[in-house]
């Protein structure tokens, strides 16, 4: 009962995935662009100090700025939005696909095949250096080594 259970509630998440609600307020949860495409008029143009241009030039370039930033880029993903999104879509689904059919499994297979080599290293290592090492050390044990000052 509990499996049937622990199953249901599996499938409606997987399906809340696809069908769940999105935000049109805060189009931005994660906070992604949050300072890479936020760029005000004050960013872009500014008039130092006794420079100035004559206010209603100021203020129309302004709005004219603002307004024509607004409606481009809305026209822009009207126009070019679901196109674009239909290609991250694929990209994305084909990065996936890539890892989780070929990346993922290859580095696996290589964990496994190079246990094996690791175990016949080991082994040859412990067999043939390990004798020599210790001989080495023998010989090497006897060896004293004194400092002396001499004036």
């Amino acid at each position: 009962m509990a499996e049937e259970h622990g199953e249901l509630q599996e499938r409606i998440i997987a399906k809340d995935q696809h069908t769940k609600e999105i935000d049109l307020v805060n189009r931005d949860p994660r906070h992604i662009n949050e300072d890479v495409v936020k760029v005000d008029f004050e960013d872009v143009i500014a008039e130092p100090v006794g420079t100035y241009s004559f206010d209603g030039v100021w203020k129309t370039s302004y709005t004219t700025f603002t307004v024509s930033k607004y409606w481009c880029y809305r026209l822009l993903s009207a126009v070019l939005g679901i196109p674009l999104a239909v290609i991250w879509g694929f990209l994305f689904a084909l990065i996936s696909f890539c890892h989780i059919w070929a990346v993922v499994p290859c580095i696996k297979s290589y964990l496994i095949e190079i246990q094996c080599v690791s175990r016949i290293y080991s082994l040859c290592i412990h067999t043939f250096c390990d004798p020599l090492f210790e001989a080495l050390a023998k010989i090497c044990s006897n060896i004293r080594v004194a400092v002396r000052k001499e004036i």
